[in-house]
């Protein structure tokens, strides 16, 4: 066994003051990633420290044209409110089917996109949005916070506040998920801003994580329609194989996925 110092902090100032003593301090959101990982001795941090009791971090508003959902918000509280949705009908629906229940309700969205697994259902949203990712310390462009596998652009230490989504005037998302844990083997999210340029994400299906699909951005701003997807074809580079499916699979399933979406945008 090893010993960890559990905090449940009251501020983001007294979480950041409790990361720098720390000498190997881990923060903890929903916990779906962080404590299977201990459990399994691949992490054994000194500290714990938990950001989910924390008011500031919790909540939702819609003002103007920006949806904003502060970082230790629920899945189960963006699916069910009715601001985001209002704001976003396709960003509530894909929180709805995060998980499971118990996924739903103790996973948040700012835990999520900080680790940034490869087949989770957020940052599509993100890319597809064109959100913007606060923290403690400055605002990051999604375009820039997603690095690859389970990387983004977060300094050590460095605490997610809030993300902020641009409302469009139509999104979309839908899924294959995998029937066990109900990650997405492969997940599309479309979006069409209220300026017309068009945003499209995958997730699941790239062995770098959440990806722009250029080839379907381009044809859905000519002809915003599932059909105008009818001849695209996707290129099976760079996209996962495994038992679950092979890559030249998840290509055809961005096409079909992205075609859904559109359908469900309207």
């Amino acid at each position: 066994m090893y010993s960890t110092t559990y905090h449940r902090p009251s501020s983001v100032d007294e979480a950041a003051a409790l990361f720098a003593k720390g000498k190997e301090a881990k923060y903890l959101a929903g916990g779906h990633t962080l404590i299977p990982v201990m459990k399994q001795r691949l992490a054994s941090p000194s500290d714990v420290i938990d950001l989910g009791k924390i008011k500031d971090l919790v909540g939702i508003d819609a003002s103007g044209d920006t949806l904003t959902i502060k970082a230790a918000t629920t899945h189960y509280d963006v699916a069910t409110n009715a601001a985001a949705q209002k704001a976003i009908p396709a960003l509530a629906h894909l929180a709805s089917v995060i998980g499971d229940p118990a996924v739903r309700h103790r996973g948040t969205i700012g835990g999520s996109i900080a680790n940034n697994d490869p087949a989770a259902d957020y940052p599509a949203a993100l890319l597809a949005l064109g959100a913007t990712v606060k923290t403690n310390k400055r605002s990051i462009a999604a375009d820039d916070f997603f690095k690859g596998l389970f990387a983004t652009a977060l300094a050590d230490g460095e605490i997610i506040t809030a993300v902020s989504f641009p409302i469009p005037a139509k999104a979309g998302y839908s899924k294959f998920p995998h029937p066990a844990s109900r990650f997405a083997l492969t997940g599309v999210f479309v979006a069409k801003a209220k300026s017309g340029d068009v945003r499209v994400a995958a997730t699941g299906a790239s062995s770098n994580g959440a990806m722009r699909v250029p080839t379907i951005e381009a044809a859905l701003k000519a002809n915003w329609s599932a059909s105008a997807l009818d001849n695209v074809k996707i290129s099976a580079s760079g996209l996962l194989s495994d038992i679950h499916g092979s890559a030249d699979y998840r290509a055809n399933l961005i096409k079909v996925m992205a075609q859904r979406a559109v359908t469900a945008a309207g």
